[in-house]
């Protein structure tokens, strides 16, 4: 049964962003971030800052019954968690560490919101303990939106299931799986009446990983639930717990933003402006089917790593299969992404790739291409 998700109201934004603004003008008239070890939430909307750069929240919406959180230097745990709710509806809560904006409580520093386009890469690492005696999932919460909002809920929510335990399951149906940012996850789809909601559910638990939260960004975008010129509000990371919960805790957590590339994509620039990039786009056609050889150059002054090349196949085309690199998914707009050994451009230097396709109706090619969000001139 899906499950309905009604995110905190307004209520805690002004005690929240004030501890937030406490804590960040107490680190920066010491220098260093205040030292968390000891400090234990337990207001139902509680939050302070670790390492002078994200939230460590209680945010304890779905349940009237006690729960604390203590956050640590790099990140947090559940120290109680009473009570329970159905496990056919919505979670207790969601303790969690964020980078961005949660209800006007924005994370010291933080670069977001920030518009898709312009986000080169956005690096996440992430490490969890679980435990065995309560029903939860371990998740990141992504949240997307047409404005630069950071208050409210917004318009698409992400979610990556790192670990669940117990008969729960995503908002909406399963949809098919996906290959994301090199692991394979079941992939569901619905919404909660505020929101849309695109989970990622991995097949069994994972306890750490590093990843780019931008590959799961330009996923969403490609199945049509969010735009490039929309923004990315939060990076989340924590848990849903609807039975106990004490003893889950988020060892380290750390979500960076990198931003710089084009605003507009497919706009190269202004006029007389070197682009970063050019691409050169050689295809073979036969009736249905074609392949396309794929060679992007690096114009800039500085290597390009983990080179992605995302373009958007015209209608009728798709991927039968690729070769020096993963092109996902197979219509629509995709994504090419590095194999690896060849994940660095050299400034000056190039990388090349190809697929083969199948096409109805007359063949055409993409008209535009970004180099991890950067556009491209075509040769």
């Amino acid at each position: 049964m899906p499950r309905l998700r009604h995110h905190p109201r307004t209520l805690r934004a002004v005690s929240a962003a004030l501890l937030t603004a406490l804590a960040a003008l107490a680190a920066l008239l010491t220098g260093t971030a205040p030292a968390q070890a000891d400090t234990t939430i337990c207001e139902q909307y509680g939050s302070t800052v670790i390492q002078g750069r994200y939230v460590v929240q209680n945010n304890r919406w779905g349940t009237s019954a006690t729960q604390c959180v203590t956050a640590t230097d790099s990140g947090f745990r559940v120290t109680q968690a009473d009570g329970s709710v159905p496990t056919n509806g919505a979670p207790k809560s969601y303790p969690s560490v964020f980078n961005g904006c949660h209800y006007t409580n924005c994370s010291p520093g933080t670069a977001l919101p920030a518009r898709i386009s312009g986000i080169s890469s956005a690096p996440s690492s992430i490490s969890y303990s679980y435990v065995a005696n309560a029903v939860y999932n371990a998740s990141y919460d992504i949240w997307l939106d047409p404005t630069p909002r950071t208050d409210g809920v917004n318009r698409t929510e992400i979610m990556i299931w790192f670990n669940r335990v117990g008969p729960i399951q995503p908002i909406g149906s399963q949809v098919g799986t996906a290959t994301v940012a090199g692991r394979t996850w079941e992939v569901w789809s619905g919404g909660n009446g505020t929101n849309d909601v695109l989970s990622f559910v991995a097949p069994s638990a994972i306890s750490s990983w590093s990843f780019d939260v931008m590959d799961f960004v330009r996923a969403t975008v490609a199945r049509g639930m969010a735009g490039n010129d929309w923004y990315l509000t939060s990076v989340q990371a924590g848990f849903e717990p609807w039975q106990n919960g004490a003893g889950l805790a988020v060892n380290s957590f750390s979500s960076t933003v990198n931003t710089g590339g084009s605003q507009n994509p497919g706009d190269p620039g202004d006029p007389g402006t070197p682009a970063a990039c050019t691409v050169s786009y050689a295809t073979n056609v036969w009736p249905g089917g074609f392949t396309a050889n794929v060679t992007v150059t690096n114009n800039g002054p500085a290597p390009v790593d983990g080179w992605r090349l995302a373009f958007t196949l015209p209608s009728g085309q798709s991927v039968v299969h690729a070769w020096n690199a993963s092109v996902t998914p197979s219509s629509g707009a995709v994504t090419a992404t590095a194999s690896a050994g060849s994940t660095r451009i050299a400034a000056g230097g190039s990388q090349s790739f190809g697929f083969q396709g199948a096409y109805s109706g007359s063949f055409a090619q993409p008209d535009a291409f970004q180099l991890n969000g950067t556009a491209c001139r075509t040769a």
